[in-house]
């Protein structure tokens, strides 16, 4: 009987402890910037203590990734602070920084593709909107943050896949990690399969996911860009593909989605 007191005990003082540690950490914050773009920054728990440094990711859609009444639909954005305090509160994931971005508005299509659709008349920004992340936004983050300016990521779902995944094949000297999230293949016939299909150089860590529900094209066209990137060398080590059956194409389920992603592109150290 004693041993058993003494058993519990011990086991309900390891989980008082860790509850008191969850207690103890405190919640990440966020600043905003509004110059080039309007810019969301996520500063992880522990950031105002110390001096340490922290990896960047850059993600696309800013207005639907942290707070509600700022979401294209209200109330659908995707938690994504309180997601990365969960897991870099327990440890599934590093510390980072995240800067938001947010859309340009009626711009949008015209940032976040690589070539333009003759039939659309529309696209064909992504180089520019390239050069204003590069030349102006990441070095603005990187003068006034503790960051790792060697190690920056950049994601986003939709088209924010789309330019993504294109900004990792141009730019892979920058971008080190991509989060390419239900990406929009399907413009302007696929050409970002051609893209991959010439990509020479260093692999950015990768991130590739589509869900069960967002249509049979968009599904054989996720696959298709899975093999491709296959094919270019990337291997289960940089490259991880999940199919989310329920997953449809929406906030919501990107948000269900997003702890993983982190928890893969910023394994804990």
């Amino acid at each position: 009987m004693r041993e058993m007191r003494d058993t519990l005990r011990a086991t309900f003082g390891r989980v008082l402890g860790l509850e008191n540690r969850r207690r103890a950490q405190r919640p990440g914050r966020l600043e905003h910037i509004d110059e080039a773009r309007k810019l969301t920054i996520y500063l992880p728990p522990g950031y105002e203590r110390g001096d340490a440094r922290y990896p960047v990711l850059y993600m696309q859609d800013g207005q639907n990734l942290f707070e509600p009444e700022r979401a294209f639909i209200p109330g659908q954005h995707w938690r994504l602070g309180e997601t990365a305090d969960n897991a870099i509160s327990e440890r599934t994931a590093q510390p980072m920084i995240i800067v938001g971005i947010d859309h340009g508005g009626d711009a949008r299509i015209e940032d976040y593709t690589p070539t333009r659709d003759p039939s659309r008349n529309a696209g064909g920004g992504a180089d520019q909107y390239a050069r204003l992340l590069i030349e102006e936004i990441k070095p603005l983050i990187d003068s006034r943050y503790r960051t790792i300016p060697s190690e920056t990521g950049v994601g986003g779902s939709s088209l924010g896949g789309l330019v993504t995944l294109y900004l990792g094949i141009k730019h892979p000297d920058v971008f080190s990690k991509l989060a390419v999230m239900s990406p929009s293949v399907w413009w302007h016939n696929r050409a970002i399969l051609q893209e991959v299909d010439r990509f020479e150089g260093p692999r950015p860590r990768m991130w590739l996911d589509v869900g069960g529900r967002e249509g049979r094209d968009t599904l054989r066209d996720a696959r298709t860009l899975r093999d491709r990137l296959r094919a270019k060398g990337w291997t289960t080590g940089d490259l991880a593909y999940a199919e989310d059956a329920r997953g449809d194409h929406s906030e919501r389920t990107w948000a269900r989605r997003v702890r993983k992603v982190l928890e893969f592109l910023y394994p804990p150290v």
